[in-house]
């Protein structure tokens, strides 16, 4: 049996004792994704996986964390609620909420992010400033699907044909 979306976000407040702070957050949540305000009493497995993702955003927002860690939170989502889900972040860190990412879409995650860390098969690669990151020529060749302009050494002469 599937848990109402009214249900999935009252089990992110189980250990709140503040039942009014609770009913505002969820009126929040409501406020911030309306289509699942109007569809409340519907089954969760019902969504689509944008709003399914949407959905487990609110659910953790309603338990008030200092940190949310996403795990490849864009997975599977359309590039429109791709595009929704990454503006929500960047809100809910100006917000105040430290935000633990963890992305396969580089290029998002790096325009979202004040600090990044590029692990491959376990092991930490490059760090540091994302905008210093998204310029590097390793970074944009692997992770971001743009071949690295060549150095002045590495490119061909021109040479005229006659």
């Amino acid at each position: 049996i599937s848990l109402t979306i009214e249900e999935n976000l009252l089990v992110g407040a189980h250990l709140r004792r503040d039942p009014a702070g609770v009913r505002a957050d969820i009126a929040g949540i409501y406020e911030r994704f309306p289509n699942l305000a109007s569809r409340r009493h519907m089954a969760a497995s019902c969504l689509s996986g944008g709003e399914q993702q949407m959905l487990a955003i609110g659910r953790a927002m309603v338990a008030r964390p200092r940190l949310m860690m996403l795990d490849e939170p864009s997975l599977g989502l359309s590039p429109l609620f791709v595009s929704r889900l990454f503006d929500l972040i960047k809100e809910l860190n100006r917000d105040g909420l430290a935000i633990l990412l963890v992305e396969q879409n580089t290029g998002k995650a790096l325009s979202v992010a004040h600090s990044a860390t590029v692990i491959e098969l376990g092991r930490v690669v490059m760090a540091g400033d994302p905008q210093v990151l998204q310029a590097d020529p390793r970074l944009q060749e692997a992770y971001l699907g743009r071949s690295a302009e060549p150095s002045a050494e590495q490119r061909p002469a021109l040479r005229a044909m006659s």
